[in-house]
């Protein structure tokens, strides 16, 4: 066992169970993975059902924010009070923020109850990540977020087709109950089998930086959805909503410069490699969420596909993740971060190519190949990432080191959700309008998002929505793109010598 897992092995001591412990942790990934899977297969669905398709990208805002918001405070109170009870409440929150989803009976009540699962998603990913990296030594982890990355796998090939098969012959409402059993069995093996020792020490919590931050990405957030569609950028309001994101940054960044125990202690940032890996985690996290959320939409609602089909064109960007992710591991030991991580931001930019071109007539083939090479490229720079954080950084650091890089990467979804899905309302909109015959309302897409409501429409009205939705996602495309190239640019400053 190395000297630097002496800390690790000393806060885990010899009789946790590794394999129970992985096993529970795997889990525990899983949820989030099919979660994420499964709501982006039946989100066309939801909306037919509920209606206002002006929300649809409040649906993964409201998760997204809760989950950027909290993955930090989560990652800091970790190195505090140990891993275990901050995972198993996190979950705990997760499940119940499920129940009610499947409950909901208007998109404002999903928006709500979203914020209330994304608040408990926040320590899942994270905190199963760092307790892999406490009890497995540098050269273990590498193979291990092999292993890890195959839950992204599974999920690919089981959640949308789960998912596709629950919308077409049960119902939507349980694409959010299937988490239960899943929840309920990680907690189960994590008490049995992991054992930490963590000091009892008095410690001063962050709450006022917490709150600056969460104030900052939720006004930052409100103005990029509604900016263009609800609000006109050069108006008083949203140049106010602007400047106050901005003034709530700053005093986020002053508090944690002066905080005892920082939420987000800056000191870990002068690392390159940890400044540049959470950088390109915030570009790449706007990539995701801007295929994740809006490729169902444009499988169905211009390809005229099902569900299952346009779950399909998403799972072969989680395939790519976890085969690339393995190949990553090996990798890493061989040929190291730099020249790994390279490789996959050209992946990244070869799946966002496919994107840009696509058509409505290009078929889910295609939209399946970009998926397959985003997924790739994901898996390519998120292991080198997550590998190369927790080998620089000690265990009392470890915790808030990987949850700042998700935290990127999920501030990155957060505001690319929001920026995307404000350039998908307003583009829509603006080609609306322009269109004399139609009535210039973004919820009129809801039609063709529902097979039945879509097939009553006449010729050349659902030709003009699809050709609105399709003018409007290659905007959300070019964007895309845009930043696999910021991605690739970055990547390219890392250390060369690993």
């Amino acid at each position: 066992m190395s000297k630097e897992d002496g800390s690790s092995i000393g806060q885990a001591p010899k009789r946790t169970k590794r394999p129970f412990v992985l096993a529970a942790v795997m889990l525990a990934m899983f949820m989030g993975a099919i979660e994420a899977t499964i709501v982006s297969t039946a989100m066309p669905a939801i909306v037919g059902d509920l209606g206002g398709f002006s929300l649809y990208s409040w649906v993964f805002s409201a998760y997204l924010l809760m989950n950027a918001v909290t993955v930090l405070i989560y990652g800091k109170l970790s190195d505090l009070f140990g891993r275990k009870p901050i995972i198993t409440f996190g979950i705990v929150l997760f499940m119940a923020g499920s129940i009610l989803c499947g409950f909901a009976q208007s998109m404002e009540q999903l928006i709500l109850y979203r914020l209330i699962q994304g608040f408990g998603a926040g320590a899942v990913l994270p905190m199963a990540t760092t307790i892999v990296g406490d009890i497995y030594t540098r050269e273990e982890r590498a193979k291990i977020q092999g292993y890890l990355s195959s839950v992204w796998g599974i999920s690919a090939v089981s959640g949308p087709a789960i998912g596709g098969l629950l919308v077409e012959y049960v119902s939507w409402h349980y694409v959010f109950w299937i988490n239960i059993p899943l929840g309920v069995l990680s907690i189960a093996a994590l008490w049995l089998f992991l054992h930490e020792d963590v000091k009892k020490e008095k410690h001063k919590i962050d709450y006022l930086g917490a709150l600056l931050l969460t104030v900052a990405i939720s006004t930052l957030m409100f103005i990029l959805v509604e900016g263009g569609v609800h609000i006109p950028w050069d108006s008083p309001a949203a140049i106010a909503l602007i400047a106050a994101a901005i003034l709530f940054f700053i005093g986020f960044i002053f508090q944690e410069r002066r905080a005892p125990e920082p939420m987000m202690p800056f000191s870990i940032w002068k690392e390159q490699s940890i400044f540049i890996a959470n950088i390109v985690s915030l570009t790449t996290g706007v990539m995701l969420i801007g295929i994740s959320s809006f490729l169902p939409a444009f499988v169905q609602g211009v390809m005229e596909r099902s569900p299952t089909v346009a779950g399909f064109t998403l799972t072969t960007m989680s395939i790519g993740w976890p085969i690339a992710a393995t190949a990553a591991g090996r990798l890493l030991l061989k040929i190291g971060y730099y020249k790994t991580s390279l490789i996959g931001g050209f992946s990244l930019i070869i799946g966002s190519i496919f994107f840009v071109t696509m058509g409505a007539d290009s078929g889910p083939l295609w939209a399946a190949a970009g998926s397959f090479f985003v997924g790739a490229g994901m898996g390519l720079t998120s292991t080198s990432f997550i590998v190369s954080i927790q080998s620089t950084v000690e265990w009392k650091q470890r915790g808030i080191a990987t949850a700042a890089n998700m935290f990127m990467r999920n501030l990155g979804s957060t505001l690319g959700a929001a920026l995307l899905g404000g350039i998908l309302n307003s583009s829509i909109k603006q080609y609306l309008e322009n269109k004399d015959h139609t009535k210039a309302d973004i919820d009129v897409v809801n039609m063709l998002l529902d097979e039945k409501k879509r097939s009553e429409l006449s010729g050349p009205l659902r030709e003009t929505l699809q050709s609105a939705l399709t003018f409007s996602l290659h905007w959300v495309y070019i964007g895309v793109l845009s930043f696999a190239v910021i991605s690739l640019l970055l990547i390219l400053f890392l250390p060369k010598k690993d």
